[in-house]
């Protein structure tokens, strides 16, 4: 069970280029256990193995990895191939040269190219040609699936230290927060991931046979299943645990089990875009929306198991969280929400 949630926003995002070219999105929708009746509740979100799949099936209806985006067509089995030229490399920084060598061999060009300038590195979208990408969505996706690729190969987090976009601050733009992990620059002269120069010395750890068992779900993963250990943000949602009817640990032992203070731990998670209190607040809106996809589990039920005493006061926080009570919630995903 994946207890993290993806917005309603990136699922319509994802359809983007299938809506345009005519694909049955509400028959995609289904085949991935999502009712399309909840995506008319504004702050709906899905589980990550719902998006997982969806992304899956968009990709293999479609053969593009662009998902009728992009310039051009990128047929399925396109990022595996890349995959395995950049298993072989020595670090890091070989495995964003190969990537890019690689995509750059097909015209017009949808790539990342590495940048280096003094102590920073940064990798920088290059996307020739017209793309229909109305949310952002492709280029967001280029962005995590060679961040996230890059720290999956080296076996440890590439820390962002700033993501710049060249467009405004989109309305989903809070949610940036928990994909990057770092501050966020809207309307700058590019779009690119910084981060100091020092991981691309770090070694490829990962080999053939473990990039075959990544690829069966990568790079659907990728973007819907962030390695959260990899961040302080995600150290403490796996230290706080599932069981949310129990008194949550306090901050002080959390830094203590970190092997931190409260005053540095603080200080991360605000490099982070975050807080201790949001973390909490984020892991109770994810179980309770886990939780409603579980018919046998009462509302109250749900409201005990994720700390709740009072269920008037649940019903409150889950409004304020998705828009709508747990009840019409819960509706929306059985396919019965009131037209």
């Amino acid at each position: 069970m994946s207890d993290l949630t993806v917005s309603r926003h990136f699922v319509q995002a994802a359809l983007a280029g299938a809506e345009n070219l005519g694909f049955d999105t509400r028959q995609m929708l289904r085949e991935a256990g999502i009712s399309p009746d909840l995506l008319r509740i504004e702050m709906a979100r899905v589980s990550s193995d719902q998006f997982s799949l969806l992304m899956q099936i968009i990709w293999n209806r479609m053969d593009d990895e662009c998902m009728g985006m992009g310039p051009r067509r990128v047929r399925t089995g396109t990022f595996a191939t890349m995959c395995a030229l950049v298993i072989d490399c020595p670090t890091l920084e070989a495995v964003y040269r190969r990537a890019y060598q690689f995509s750059r061999l097909f015209e017009p060009m949808v790539t990342m190219k590495l940048e280096t300038d003094g102590a920073k590195a940064r990798l920088v979208k290059h996307i020739e040609g017209e793309i229909h990408d109305p949310h952002h969505f492709m280029q967001e996706s280029l962005l995590v699936i060679w961040h996230r690729l890059g720290s999956w190969l080296v076996g440890q987090p590439v820390e962002l230290e700033k993501a710049q976009f060249d467009y405004s601050r989109p309305p989903h733009g809070d949610e940036y927060r928990q994909i990057f992990h770092c501050p966020l620059e809207f309307e700058s002269d590019c779009t690119a991931l910084t981060f100091d120069k020092r991981f691309l010395s770090a070694p490829v750890i990962r080999d053939k046979p473990e990039m075959l068992q990544f690829l069966q779900t990568s790079p659907a993963d990728l973007l819907s299943r962030p390695d959260a250990s990899n961040t302080f943000t995600g150290k403490i949602r796996a230290l706080i645990g599932r069981d949310l009817s129990k008194p949550l640990p306090d901050f002080e032992w959390i830094a203590a089990e970190l092997h931190t203070s409260p005053q540095t731990l603080r200080r991360r998670l605000k490099q982070e875009n975050t807080s201790f209190q949001e973390i909490k607040d984020l892991l109770r809106r994810d179980m309770a929306i886990y939780f409603l996809g579980r018919q046998e589990l009462s509302i109250n039920d749900i409201a005990a198991k994720v700390g709740f005493t009072e269920p008037s006061t649940f019903h409150r926080a889950f409004k304020k969280w998705t828009g709508v009570t747990p009840g019409a919630y819960r509706e929306g995903e059985r396919g019965n929400l009131r037209h």
